[in-house]
């Protein structure tokens, strides 16, 4: 009997998880709330970079993969994966109620013997505390009759080095049978599956992870505004540094950081940290660190031209980091809003983006005041700009 697996969100996470099952031979059925983004698969375009539509016809061709908008509860599938994100509210806080709302239908077509994986990034305890009641109280199932496990998404965007199947993915069950039976499932598709010792261990490694690179991001940006003080390039600090073959490792600045996970999921283990009574004090100033980092450029900019009312800025690059078009969390909405605020005249050229908040990118060239180097993605040609100048976000003196 043929393994079929559905996947709750056809998104950065789990489309490209699910087009791995498809590779691996697994029946898969996506799940996705967004009508417009199960039309536009269907008709085979794909909006992630690391997906073709080459990938999705091939899908669709081999006949293990179909998508749609909700749960057919005639569908019979033995695995569910729920792959949705988990931003911040408005309050700058966790959101959990996409994870709810996916849950409660995970829970609706929920059966005894059914294994869920949750791949999304959440506080420790939540798999155990309210995924499992809410599939307990939508499926009339005591947790004894079914199998939970948290399997935290390692997916990063265009990296061609380390891919799906390259990437160690760590595995934890509320049983012990849950948790081997994660693991014998993304060993069929994946080369190294490590288990963990609870979900709990599971879901604070991932808050781990990026609160470690938004830690010592933050920290380099402090670093290169330093060295812009006294007239050194930071990453010829950096390069420096990093000839020590031991207990360093390179970070590099930028305008903030972007993307649903670093500015996000540290803010998770905060308010986890926050809650027990033990505040994580590094995590909050990186992140007070990295939303000033709009404002600080906005200062350079606005010394460099003796103000900017009135002047022509290019901001170039608005993705939030080179080479995508993903423009989710970029710290460059807020360096161009800070621009405007302050009077300036703002244009954006990003030919991976070109279109974006209502208006579209203009072609890199001169007329400007200042251009600002946002995003370096690497087709960018800045001969094109003659003798504008450039403010570049990456670390100049």
């Amino acid at each position: 009997m043929s393994l079929t697996v559905c996947i709750f969100g056809q998104g950065y996470v789990g489309l490209p998880i699910a087009i791995a099952l498809v590779n691996a031979g697994v029946d898969v059925i996506g799940i996705d709330t967004n009508s417009l983004k199960v039309s536009n698969l269907i008709a085979f375009e794909s909006s992630i970079e690391d997906i073709s539509s080459k990938d999705m016809k091939n899908a669709f061709g081999s006949g293990r993969y179909s998508v749609k908008e909700g749960v057919d509860f005639s569908d019979a599938f033995s695995i569910v994966l729920v792959c949705v994100p988990t931003p911040l509210g408005s309050n700058h806080q966790p959101d959990l109620e996409i994870l709810k709302a996916a849950t409660k239908d995970v829970g609706k077509s929920l059966k005894a013997g059914m294994l869920v994986i949750i791949e999304s990034t959440i506080q420790p305890g939540t798999t155990r505390d309210v995924v499992v009641p809410i599939l307990e109280k939508e499926s009339g199932l005591n947790r004894d009759q079914f199998l939970v496990a948290y399997s935290p998404e390692r997916i990063d965007p265009m990296n061609k080095k380390f891919t799906i199947k390259n990437t160690p993915k760590l595995v934890a069950g509320l049983t012990p049978e849950a948790a081997v039976k994660a693991k014998e499932f993304y060993s069929k598709f994946i080369d190294q599956v490590d288990m963990c010792d609870s979900l709990e261990v599971a879901e604070t490694a991932k808050l781990l992870e990026n609160s470690f690179r938004l830690v010592n991001i933050s920290f380099i940006n402090e670093l290169a505004m330093f060295c812009q003080k006294i007239g050194i390039d930071v990453n010829d600090v950096i390069k420096a540094a990093s000839t020590k073959p031991y207990g360093f490792m390179p970070f590099y600045p930028s305008v903030g950081v972007g993307g649903h996970c670093i500015p996000v999921d540290p803010l998770y283990l905060a308010e986890a940290a926050r809650v027990v009574g033990a505040p994580s004090r590094f995590i909050e100033l990186a992140d007070e660190i990295n939303l000033g980092m709009p404002t600080y450029f906005v200062g350079r900019a606005s010394e460099m031209l003796g103000g900017l009312e009135g002047k022509k800025v290019l901001v170039i690059g608005v993705s939030y980091k080179p080479n995508v078009a993903d423009v989710r969390e970029t710290p460059v909405e807020a360096l161009i809003s800070g621009l405007k605020k302050s009077g300036a005249v703002v244009s954006w050229h990003d030919d991976l983006v070109k279109s974006w908040n209502g208006e579209s990118s203009v072609a890199l060239g001169s007329g400007y005041d200042l251009a600002i180097l946002a995003t370096p993605h690497d087709y960018l040609d800045l001969s094109l700009l003659g003798s504008v100048p450039v403010l570049n976000t990456r670390g100049s003196k």
